[in-house]
Protein backbone atom coordinates (compact mmCIF):
# COMPACT_ATOMS: atom_id res chain seq x y z
CA UNK A 1 0.00 0.00 0.00
CA UNK A 2 1.43 3.39 -0.92
CA UNK A 3 2.46 5.90 1.67
CA UNK A 4 0.07 8.76 2.27
CA UNK A 5 2.94 11.19 2.38
CA UNK A 6 4.79 12.38 -0.64
CA UNK A 7 2.27 10.68 -2.91
CA UNK A 8 -0.05 12.52 -5.20
CA UNK A 9 -3.27 10.59 -4.76
CA UNK A 10 -5.74 9.68 -2.06
CA UNK A 11 -7.05 6.19 -1.37
CA UNK A 12 -9.85 5.36 -3.72
CA UNK A 13 -9.14 8.39 -5.92
CA UNK A 14 -7.46 8.90 -9.30
CA UNK A 15 -3.69 8.78 -9.40
CA UNK A 16 -3.36 12.43 -10.47
CA UNK A 17 -2.88 14.94 -7.66
CA UNK A 18 -5.61 17.52 -7.11
CA UNK A 19 -5.10 20.81 -8.92
CA UNK A 20 -3.36 23.50 -6.90
CA UNK A 21 -5.58 26.26 -5.54
CA UNK A 22 -4.27 29.81 -5.77
CA UNK A 23 -3.88 31.33 -2.30
CA UNK A 24 -6.35 33.93 -1.08
CA UNK A 25 -5.21 37.51 -0.61
CA UNK A 26 -6.44 40.79 0.82
CA UNK A 27 -9.84 41.11 2.55
CA UNK A 28 -10.90 37.58 1.54
CA UNK A 29 -7.89 36.10 3.36
CA UNK A 30 -8.57 38.26 6.43
CA UNK A 31 -12.23 37.17 6.51
CA UNK A 32 -11.27 33.49 6.16
CA UNK A 33 -8.80 33.85 9.02
CA UNK A 34 -11.28 35.56 11.34
CA UNK A 35 -14.11 33.13 10.54
CA UNK A 36 -11.95 30.01 10.95
CA UNK A 37 -10.30 31.28 14.14
CA UNK A 38 -13.59 32.30 15.77
CA UNK A 39 -15.23 28.99 14.85
CA UNK A 40 -12.33 27.03 16.33
CA UNK A 41 -12.24 29.22 19.43
CA UNK A 42 -16.00 28.74 19.90
CA UNK A 43 -15.80 24.95 19.72
CA UNK A 44 -12.88 24.59 22.15
CA UNK A 45 -14.30 27.24 24.47
CA UNK A 46 -17.57 25.30 24.64
CA UNK A 47 -15.78 22.33 26.23
CA UNK A 48 -14.25 24.24 29.15
CA UNK A 49 -16.89 26.95 29.58
CA UNK A 50 -19.43 24.32 30.63
CA UNK A 51 -17.08 22.59 33.09
CA UNK A 52 -17.19 25.34 35.72
CA UNK A 53 -20.93 25.82 35.25
CA UNK A 54 -22.03 22.26 36.05
CA UNK A 55 -23.16 23.04 39.63
CA UNK A 56 -25.20 26.02 38.40
CA UNK A 57 -26.82 24.08 35.54
CA UNK A 58 -27.50 21.03 37.71
CA UNK A 59 -29.15 23.19 40.36
CA UNK A 60 -31.31 24.99 37.80
CA UNK A 61 -32.46 21.67 36.29
CA UNK A 62 -33.08 20.09 39.70
CA UNK A 63 -30.46 17.32 39.52
CA UNK A 64 -27.38 16.43 41.53
CA UNK A 65 -23.98 17.77 40.35
CA UNK A 66 -22.83 14.17 39.81
CA UNK A 67 -25.64 13.74 37.27
CA UNK A 68 -24.79 17.08 35.72
CA UNK A 69 -21.36 15.79 34.69
CA UNK A 70 -23.09 13.92 31.86
CA UNK A 71 -23.39 17.33 30.19
CA UNK A 72 -19.61 17.14 29.76
CA UNK A 73 -19.25 13.40 29.21
CA UNK A 74 -21.87 13.18 26.45
CA UNK A 75 -20.13 15.92 24.46
CA UNK A 76 -16.63 14.51 24.96
CA UNK A 77 -17.55 10.96 23.95
CA UNK A 78 -19.36 12.10 20.79
CA UNK A 79 -16.58 14.50 19.77
CA UNK A 80 -13.91 11.83 20.34
CA UNK A 81 -15.72 9.54 17.90
CA UNK A 82 -16.32 12.25 15.29
CA UNK A 83 -12.87 13.87 15.08
CA UNK A 84 -10.96 10.93 13.50
CA UNK A 85 -13.72 10.60 10.86
CA UNK A 86 -12.84 14.05 9.48
CA UNK A 87 -10.57 12.80 6.70
CA UNK A 88 -13.09 10.30 5.30
CA UNK A 89 -16.00 12.76 5.50
CA UNK A 90 -13.93 15.52 3.86
CA UNK A 91 -13.11 13.27 0.92
CA UNK A 92 -16.76 12.31 0.52
CA UNK A 93 -18.42 15.75 0.64
CA UNK A 94 -15.58 18.28 0.46
CA UNK A 95 -13.69 20.20 3.13
CA UNK A 96 -15.52 23.51 2.67
CA UNK A 97 -19.00 22.00 2.71
CA UNK A 98 -18.17 19.77 5.70
CA UNK A 99 -16.72 22.65 7.72
CA UNK A 100 -19.67 24.96 6.97
CA UNK A 101 -22.23 22.26 7.82
CA UNK A 102 -20.38 21.42 11.04
CA UNK A 103 -20.25 25.04 12.21
CA UNK A 104 -23.91 25.74 11.41
CA UNK A 105 -25.08 22.44 12.93
CA UNK A 106 -22.99 23.18 16.03
CA UNK A 107 -24.72 26.55 16.27
CA UNK A 108 -28.16 24.94 15.99
CA UNK A 109 -27.34 22.37 18.69
CA UNK A 110 -26.07 25.19 20.92
CA UNK A 111 -29.42 26.99 20.58
CA UNK A 112 -31.37 23.80 21.32
CA UNK A 113 -29.14 23.07 24.35
CA UNK A 114 -29.79 26.59 25.67
CA UNK A 115 -33.55 26.02 25.61
CA UNK A 116 -33.46 22.58 27.24
CA UNK A 117 -35.95 22.21 30.08
CA UNK A 118 -34.50 19.11 31.70
CA UNK A 119 -31.23 17.21 31.95
CA UNK A 120 -32.23 14.54 29.42
CA UNK A 121 -32.83 17.15 26.70
CA UNK A 122 -29.60 18.94 27.47
CA UNK A 123 -27.53 15.72 27.39
CA UNK A 124 -29.07 14.70 24.04
CA UNK A 125 -28.32 18.07 22.44
CA UNK A 126 -24.81 18.10 23.91
CA UNK A 127 -24.27 14.63 22.43
CA UNK A 128 -25.39 15.87 19.01
CA UNK A 129 -23.29 19.01 19.46
CA UNK A 130 -20.23 16.84 20.07
CA UNK A 131 -20.94 14.71 16.99
CA UNK A 132 -21.19 17.68 14.62
CA UNK A 133 -18.22 19.47 16.23
CA UNK A 134 -15.69 16.80 15.22
CA UNK A 135 -14.48 18.27 11.88
CA UNK A 136 -14.35 21.90 13.05
CA UNK A 137 -10.89 22.10 14.61
CA UNK A 138 -8.96 19.90 12.12
CA UNK A 139 -10.64 21.45 9.07
CA UNK A 140 -10.05 25.01 10.28
CA UNK A 141 -6.35 24.15 10.29
CA UNK A 142 -6.57 22.51 6.86
CA UNK A 143 -8.43 25.44 5.28
CA UNK A 144 -5.94 27.96 6.63
CA UNK A 145 -2.91 25.99 5.43
CA UNK A 146 -4.36 25.37 1.96
CA UNK A 147 -5.51 28.94 1.31
CA UNK A 148 -2.68 31.01 2.78
CA UNK A 149 0.28 32.01 0.58
CA UNK A 150 3.30 29.79 1.34
CA UNK A 151 5.26 32.66 2.89
CA UNK A 152 2.39 33.40 5.32
CA UNK A 153 1.53 29.85 6.38
CA UNK A 154 3.59 30.23 9.54
CA UNK A 155 1.38 33.14 10.59
CA UNK A 156 -1.73 31.06 9.86
CA UNK A 157 -0.44 28.20 11.98
CA UNK A 158 0.48 30.62 14.76
CA UNK A 159 -3.00 32.08 14.86
CA UNK A 160 -4.56 28.61 14.86
CA UNK A 161 -2.26 27.49 17.67
CA UNK A 162 -3.21 30.53 19.76
CA UNK A 163 -6.93 29.67 19.52
CA UNK A 164 -6.24 26.06 20.56
CA UNK A 165 -4.28 27.05 23.67
CA UNK A 166 -6.05 30.24 24.76
CA UNK A 167 -9.62 28.93 24.50
CA UNK A 168 -9.25 26.46 27.43
CA UNK A 169 -7.88 29.32 29.54
CA UNK A 170 -10.70 31.71 28.64
CA UNK A 171 -13.41 29.06 29.14
CA UNK A 172 -13.40 28.86 32.95
CA UNK A 173 -13.18 32.66 33.28
CA UNK A 174 -16.11 33.29 30.95
CA UNK A 175 -18.11 30.35 32.27
CA UNK A 176 -17.71 31.51 35.86
CA UNK A 177 -18.68 35.08 34.96
CA UNK A 178 -21.81 33.99 33.08
CA UNK A 179 -22.84 31.58 35.85
CA UNK A 180 -22.48 34.31 38.49
CA UNK A 181 -24.25 37.07 36.56
CA UNK A 182 -26.59 35.59 33.93
CA UNK A 183 -28.79 32.57 33.24
CA UNK A 184 -26.79 29.43 32.42
CA UNK A 185 -28.32 29.26 28.92
CA UNK A 186 -26.07 32.14 27.84
CA UNK A 187 -23.15 29.70 27.94
CA UNK A 188 -24.65 28.24 24.75
CA UNK A 189 -26.46 31.29 23.36
CA UNK A 190 -23.21 33.21 22.88
CA UNK A 191 -22.30 30.64 20.21
CA UNK A 192 -25.14 31.67 17.91
CA UNK A 193 -23.77 34.92 16.40
CA UNK A 194 -20.24 33.50 16.22
CA UNK A 195 -21.41 30.27 14.57
CA UNK A 196 -23.65 32.01 12.05
CA UNK A 197 -20.84 34.39 11.08
CA UNK A 198 -18.26 31.59 10.81
CA UNK A 199 -20.37 29.12 8.86
CA UNK A 200 -21.90 31.61 6.41
CA UNK A 201 -18.62 33.46 5.85
CA UNK A 202 -16.62 30.31 5.10
CA UNK A 203 -19.28 29.00 2.69
CA UNK A 204 -19.61 32.35 0.90
CA UNK A 205 -15.85 32.77 0.49
CA UNK A 206 -14.86 29.18 -0.19
CA UNK A 207 -17.70 27.36 -1.96
CA UNK A 208 -15.94 27.73 -5.32
CA UNK A 209 -12.63 26.57 -3.83
CA UNK A 210 -13.87 23.17 -2.73
CA UNK A 211 -11.42 20.31 -2.27
CA UNK A 212 -11.62 17.33 -4.68
CA UNK A 213 -14.46 14.94 -3.82
CA UNK A 214 -13.75 11.21 -3.97
CA UNK A 215 -16.58 8.69 -3.59
CA UNK A 216 -14.78 6.47 -1.13
CA UNK A 217 -16.94 3.54 0.02
CA UNK A 218 -18.01 3.46 3.65
CA UNK A 219 -15.83 1.21 5.80
CA UNK A 220 -18.69 -0.15 7.91
CA UNK A 221 -16.59 -2.57 9.95
CA UNK A 222 -13.95 0.05 10.70
CA UNK A 223 -16.60 2.62 11.64
CA UNK A 224 -18.32 0.19 14.03
CA UNK A 225 -15.04 -0.77 15.70
CA UNK A 226 -14.04 2.91 15.97
CA UNK A 227 -17.35 3.95 17.55
CA UNK A 228 -17.29 1.10 20.08
CA UNK A 229 -13.57 1.38 20.90
CA UNK A 230 -13.20 5.16 21.11
CA UNK A 231 -16.61 5.60 22.76
CA UNK A 232 -15.77 3.07 25.48
CA UNK A 233 -12.30 4.53 26.05
CA UNK A 234 -13.50 8.13 26.26
CA UNK A 235 -16.41 7.22 28.55
CA UNK A 236 -14.03 5.30 30.81
CA UNK A 237 -11.74 8.33 31.06
CA UNK A 238 -14.65 10.69 31.70
CA UNK A 239 -16.43 8.77 34.50
CA UNK A 240 -13.74 6.39 35.79
CA UNK A 241 -12.93 8.54 38.83
CA UNK A 242 -16.56 8.58 39.96
CA UNK A 243 -16.64 4.77 39.92
CA UNK A 244 -13.24 4.24 41.61
CA UNK A 245 -11.72 3.13 38.33
CA UNK A 246 -11.07 -0.60 37.97
CA UNK A 247 -12.59 -1.40 41.33
CA UNK A 248 -15.84 -1.06 39.37
CA UNK A 249 -16.90 -3.91 37.07
CA UNK A 250 -18.52 -1.32 34.78
CA UNK A 251 -15.28 0.61 34.25
CA UNK A 252 -13.34 -2.65 33.87
CA UNK A 253 -15.80 -3.77 31.19
CA UNK A 254 -15.44 -0.45 29.36
CA UNK A 255 -11.65 -0.82 29.44
CA UNK A 256 -11.75 -4.38 28.09
CA UNK A 257 -14.20 -3.41 25.34
CA UNK A 258 -11.99 -0.47 24.36
CA UNK A 259 -8.83 -2.62 24.20
CA UNK A 260 -10.45 -5.38 22.14
CA UNK A 261 -12.32 -3.04 19.77
CA UNK A 262 -9.34 -0.74 19.17
CA UNK A 263 -6.97 -3.69 18.64
CA UNK A 264 -9.26 -5.08 15.94
CA UNK A 265 -9.72 -1.57 14.55
CA UNK A 266 -5.98 -1.03 14.12
CA UNK A 267 -5.56 -4.41 12.42
CA UNK A 268 -8.53 -3.72 10.15
CA UNK A 269 -7.51 -0.15 9.25
CA UNK A 270 -3.99 -1.22 8.29
CA UNK A 271 -5.26 -3.88 5.87
CA UNK A 272 -8.55 -2.47 4.53
CA UNK A 273 -8.58 -1.06 1.00
CA UNK A 274 -10.54 2.05 1.99
CA UNK A 275 -10.09 2.51 5.79
CA UNK A 276 -12.27 4.98 7.65
CA UNK A 277 -9.11 6.41 9.30
CA UNK A 278 -5.72 6.63 7.54
CA UNK A 279 -3.41 4.93 10.03
CA UNK A 280 -0.86 4.63 7.21
CA UNK A 281 -0.01 8.24 7.99
CA UNK A 282 2.07 6.93 10.89
CA UNK A 283 4.46 5.48 8.34
CA UNK A 284 5.92 8.98 8.04
CA UNK A 285 8.53 9.54 10.75
CA UNK A 286 7.77 13.23 11.24
CA UNK A 287 4.05 12.62 11.60
CA UNK A 288 4.59 9.66 13.94
CA UNK A 289 6.94 11.42 16.35
CA UNK A 290 5.11 14.73 15.97
CA UNK A 291 1.85 13.15 17.12
CA UNK A 292 3.60 11.60 20.14
CA UNK A 293 5.14 14.97 21.07
CA UNK A 294 1.83 16.75 20.61
CA UNK A 295 -0.27 14.20 22.52
CA UNK A 296 2.10 13.54 25.44
CA UNK A 297 3.05 17.22 25.69
CA UNK A 298 -0.60 18.26 25.76
CA UNK A 299 -1.43 15.47 28.22
CA UNK A 300 1.25 16.65 30.65
CA UNK A 301 0.35 20.31 30.21
CA UNK A 302 -3.37 19.65 30.64
CA UNK A 303 -2.68 17.73 33.84
CA UNK A 304 -1.23 20.90 35.36
CA UNK A 305 -4.16 22.95 34.02
CA UNK A 306 -6.51 20.65 35.96
CA UNK A 307 -4.50 20.17 39.17
CA UNK A 308 -3.49 23.78 39.77
CA UNK A 309 -7.05 25.20 40.05
CA UNK A 310 -8.08 22.21 42.20
CA UNK A 311 -5.22 22.91 44.59
CA UNK A 312 -6.00 26.63 44.68
CA UNK A 313 -9.68 26.07 45.45
CA UNK A 314 -9.53 23.01 47.73
CA UNK A 315 -6.40 23.87 49.71
CA UNK A 316 -5.63 27.56 49.32
CA UNK A 317 -9.24 28.80 49.63
CA UNK A 318 -9.45 30.54 46.25
CA UNK A 319 -12.81 31.00 44.56
CA UNK A 320 -13.24 29.68 41.00
CA UNK A 321 -12.91 33.24 39.67
CA UNK A 322 -9.70 33.84 41.66
CA UNK A 323 -8.28 30.51 40.49
CA UNK A 324 -9.08 31.46 36.91
CA UNK A 325 -7.31 34.80 37.31
CA UNK A 326 -4.26 33.05 38.75
CA UNK A 327 -4.13 30.72 35.73
CA UNK A 328 -4.89 33.33 33.06
CA UNK A 329 -1.40 34.98 32.87
CA UNK A 330 -0.15 31.99 30.90
CA UNK A 331 -1.82 33.66 27.93
CA UNK A 332 0.11 36.94 28.16
CA UNK A 333 3.40 35.82 26.61
CA UNK A 334 1.50 33.57 24.22
CA UNK A 335 -0.29 36.59 22.80
CA UNK A 336 3.01 38.44 22.48
CA UNK A 337 5.31 35.67 21.26
CA UNK A 338 3.09 33.47 19.07
CA UNK A 339 2.76 36.02 16.22
CA UNK A 340 6.50 36.75 16.36
CA UNK A 341 7.41 33.05 16.21
CA UNK A 342 4.85 32.48 13.46
CA UNK A 343 6.25 35.24 11.24
CA UNK A 344 9.82 34.01 11.64
CA UNK A 345 9.31 30.28 11.85
CA UNK A 346 10.78 29.61 8.39
CA UNK A 347 14.09 31.01 9.69
CA UNK A 348 14.04 29.17 13.02
CA UNK A 349 15.37 25.75 13.92
CA UNK A 350 12.10 23.99 14.77
CA UNK A 351 13.69 21.16 16.73
CA UNK A 352 15.72 23.59 18.84
CA UNK A 353 12.61 25.70 19.43
CA UNK A 354 10.55 22.68 20.52
CA UNK A 355 13.41 21.51 22.77
CA UNK A 356 13.51 24.95 24.36
CA UNK A 357 9.73 24.79 24.90
CA UNK A 358 9.83 21.43 26.70
CA UNK A 359 12.85 22.58 28.75
CA UNK A 360 11.01 25.73 29.88
CA UNK A 361 7.87 23.77 30.79
CA UNK A 362 9.96 21.23 32.67
CA UNK A 363 11.74 24.03 34.55
CA UNK A 364 8.39 25.64 35.43
CA UNK A 365 7.16 22.30 36.74
CA UNK A 366 10.27 22.12 38.97
CA UNK A 367 9.54 25.69 40.08
CA UNK A 368 6.05 24.56 41.08
CA UNK A 369 7.52 21.87 43.33
CA UNK A 370 8.74 24.67 45.61
CA UNK A 371 5.21 25.87 46.42
CA UNK A 372 4.01 25.92 50.02
CA UNK A 373 0.86 26.87 51.90
CA UNK A 374 2.36 30.31 52.54
CA UNK A 375 2.70 31.39 48.88
CA UNK A 376 1.08 34.64 47.81
CA UNK A 377 -0.84 35.43 44.65
CA UNK A 378 2.19 36.64 42.69
CA UNK A 379 4.20 33.58 43.72
CA UNK A 380 1.50 31.57 41.94
CA UNK A 381 1.22 33.89 38.93
CA UNK A 382 4.93 34.17 38.07
CA UNK A 383 5.39 30.50 37.01
CA UNK A 384 2.25 30.81 34.86
CA UNK A 385 3.81 33.78 33.07
CA UNK A 386 6.98 31.84 32.28
CA UNK A 387 4.96 28.78 31.25
CA UNK A 388 3.38 30.96 28.56
CA UNK A 389 6.83 31.31 26.97
CA UNK A 390 7.15 27.54 26.79
CA UNK A 391 3.67 27.03 25.34
CA UNK A 392 4.34 29.68 22.68
CA UNK A 393 7.34 27.67 21.48
CA UNK A 394 5.69 24.25 21.78
CA UNK A 395 2.55 24.04 19.72
CA UNK A 396 3.52 25.70 16.45
CA UNK A 397 6.94 24.02 15.87
CA UNK A 398 5.55 20.58 16.72
CA UNK A 399 2.57 21.08 14.39
CA UNK A 400 4.87 22.24 11.58
CA UNK A 401 7.21 19.27 12.05
CA UNK A 402 4.32 16.83 12.23
CA UNK A 403 2.63 17.95 8.99
CA UNK A 404 5.75 18.73 6.97
CA UNK A 405 5.47 15.68 4.67
CA UNK A 406 1.67 15.53 4.39
CA UNK A 407 0.21 16.16 0.92
CA UNK A 408 -2.98 18.21 0.35
CA UNK A 409 -5.24 15.21 -0.27
CA UNK A 410 -4.24 13.74 3.11
CA UNK A 411 -4.16 16.98 5.11
CA UNK A 412 -7.73 16.67 6.44
CA UNK A 413 -7.11 13.07 7.52
CA UNK A 414 -3.81 13.98 9.17
CA UNK A 415 -5.19 16.96 11.07
CA UNK A 416 -8.25 14.95 12.11
CA UNK A 417 -6.14 12.09 13.44
CA UNK A 418 -3.63 14.36 15.21
CA UNK A 419 -6.37 16.47 16.79
CA UNK A 420 -8.16 13.35 17.97
CA UNK A 421 -5.00 12.08 19.67
CA UNK A 422 -4.30 15.54 21.14
CA UNK A 423 -7.83 15.63 22.60
CA UNK A 424 -7.45 12.06 23.85
CA UNK A 425 -4.15 13.07 25.45
CA UNK A 426 -5.90 15.92 27.26
CA UNK A 427 -8.60 13.52 28.50
CA UNK A 428 -5.98 11.06 29.70
CA UNK A 429 -4.04 13.89 31.33
CA UNK A 430 -7.13 14.93 33.25
CA UNK A 431 -7.98 11.40 34.37
CA UNK A 432 -4.42 10.42 35.29
CA UNK A 433 -3.53 13.69 37.05
CA UNK A 434 -6.62 13.84 39.28
CA UNK A 435 -6.31 10.16 40.25
CA UNK A 436 -2.57 10.47 40.87
CA UNK A 437 -3.03 13.65 42.91
CA UNK A 438 -5.64 12.05 45.17
CA UNK A 439 -3.60 8.86 45.66
CA UNK A 440 -0.45 10.87 46.45
CA UNK A 441 -2.37 12.96 48.99
CA UNK A 442 -3.68 9.79 50.68
CA UNK A 443 -0.15 8.43 50.88
CA UNK A 444 1.26 11.66 52.34
CA UNK A 445 -1.67 11.89 54.78
CA UNK A 446 -0.88 8.41 56.09
CA UNK A 447 2.77 9.31 56.60
CA UNK A 448 1.99 12.58 58.38
CA UNK A 449 -0.59 10.98 60.68
CA UNK A 450 2.08 8.56 61.92
CA UNK A 451 3.73 11.51 63.67
CA UNK A 452 0.63 12.51 65.61
CA UNK A 453 0.31 10.44 68.76
CA UNK A 454 0.49 10.74 72.51
CA UNK A 455 4.08 9.48 72.31
CA UNK A 456 5.18 12.40 70.11
CA UNK A 457 6.37 15.34 72.19
CA UNK A 458 5.90 17.79 69.30
CA UNK A 459 2.29 16.82 68.62
CA UNK A 460 1.46 16.67 72.35
CA UNK A 461 2.91 20.14 72.83
CA UNK A 462 0.95 21.56 69.86
CA UNK A 463 -2.30 19.96 71.02
CA UNK A 464 -1.65 21.35 74.49
CA UNK A 465 -1.21 24.84 73.03
CA UNK A 466 -4.54 24.53 71.20
CA UNK A 467 -6.33 23.38 74.35
CA UNK A 468 -4.76 26.20 76.30
CA UNK A 469 -6.29 28.55 73.75
CA UNK A 470 -9.77 27.39 74.72
CA UNK A 471 -10.34 24.49 72.34
CA UNK A 472 -11.69 21.15 73.49
CA UNK A 473 -9.70 18.00 72.77
CA UNK A 474 -11.95 17.11 69.81
CA UNK A 475 -11.68 20.63 68.43
CA UNK A 476 -7.89 20.54 68.78
CA UNK A 477 -7.68 17.26 66.91
CA UNK A 478 -9.99 18.69 64.20
CA UNK A 479 -7.57 21.60 63.72
CA UNK A 480 -4.65 19.20 63.41
CA UNK A 481 -6.58 17.07 60.91
CA UNK A 482 -7.28 20.11 58.73
CA UNK A 483 -3.60 21.03 58.81
CA UNK A 484 -2.59 17.49 57.87
CA UNK A 485 -5.08 17.44 55.00
CA UNK A 486 -3.78 20.75 53.67
CA UNK A 487 -0.14 19.64 53.91
CA UNK A 488 -0.97 16.28 52.32
CA UNK A 489 -2.47 17.95 49.25
CA UNK A 490 0.40 20.43 49.16
CA UNK A 491 3.00 17.64 49.17
CA UNK A 492 0.96 15.72 46.57
CA UNK A 493 0.90 18.82 44.36
CA UNK A 494 4.66 19.24 44.61
CA UNK A 495 5.26 15.57 43.82
CA UNK A 496 2.86 15.69 40.87
CA UNK A 497 4.76 18.58 39.33
CA UNK A 498 8.03 16.71 39.83
CA UNK A 499 6.69 13.87 37.69
CA UNK A 500 5.46 16.43 35.14
CA UNK A 501 8.96 17.91 34.94
CA UNK A 502 10.43 14.47 34.22
CA UNK A 503 7.89 13.92 31.41
CA UNK A 504 8.68 17.28 29.78
CA UNK A 505 12.43 16.72 29.97
CA UNK A 506 12.08 13.26 28.39
CA UNK A 507 10.21 14.79 25.44
CA UNK A 508 13.25 16.92 24.58
CA UNK A 509 15.06 13.79 23.36
CA UNK A 510 12.13 12.66 21.20
CA UNK A 511 12.14 15.97 19.32
CA UNK A 512 15.44 15.10 17.65
CA UNK A 513 14.06 11.92 16.08
CA UNK A 514 12.17 14.08 13.55
CA UNK A 515 13.76 15.15 10.25
CA UNK A 516 12.38 18.56 9.22
CA UNK A 517 12.59 19.87 5.69
CA UNK A 518 14.68 22.94 4.91
CA UNK A 519 11.60 25.17 4.53
CA UNK A 520 9.11 23.14 6.49
CA UNK A 521 6.35 25.76 6.81
CA UNK A 522 6.16 26.66 3.14
CA UNK A 523 6.01 22.95 2.30
CA UNK A 524 2.84 22.39 4.33
CA UNK A 525 0.02 21.24 2.12
CA UNK A 526 2.28 20.68 -0.91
Amino acid sequence: MSSPTNSGHSPGGPPAPPPAIAPLTGPALALLTIAAALSTFMEILDITIANVSIPTIAGALGVAPSQGTWIISSYSVAAAIAVPLTGWLARRIGEVKLFSISVLAFTLMSALAAFSVNLQMLVIFRLLQGLVSGPMVPLSQTLLVRNFPPEKRGAAMGLWAMTIILAPIAGPLLGGYISDNFHWSWIFLINIPIGLFGGITIWTLMRKRESPIVKVPLDTVGLLLLVVGVGSLQLMLEIGKDYDWFASSFITSLGLIAVVALTFFIAWALTAEHPIVELQLFGDKNFRYGVILLSVGFMTYFGSVVIFPLWLQMVMGYTSAQAGLAMAPIGIFMLILSPIIARNIARLNLRALATFAFTVMGAVSLWNTQMSLDVGFWDIVNPRLVQGIGMSCFFLPVQALMLSNITPDHMAGATGLSNFLRTLGAAMGTAISVTMWEHLSIDHHARLVENVSRYSSASSEYLGTLRAGGLSTDQAYAVVERMINAQSYMLATNEFFLYSAVAFFLLTGLVWLTRPKKNVVASLGH
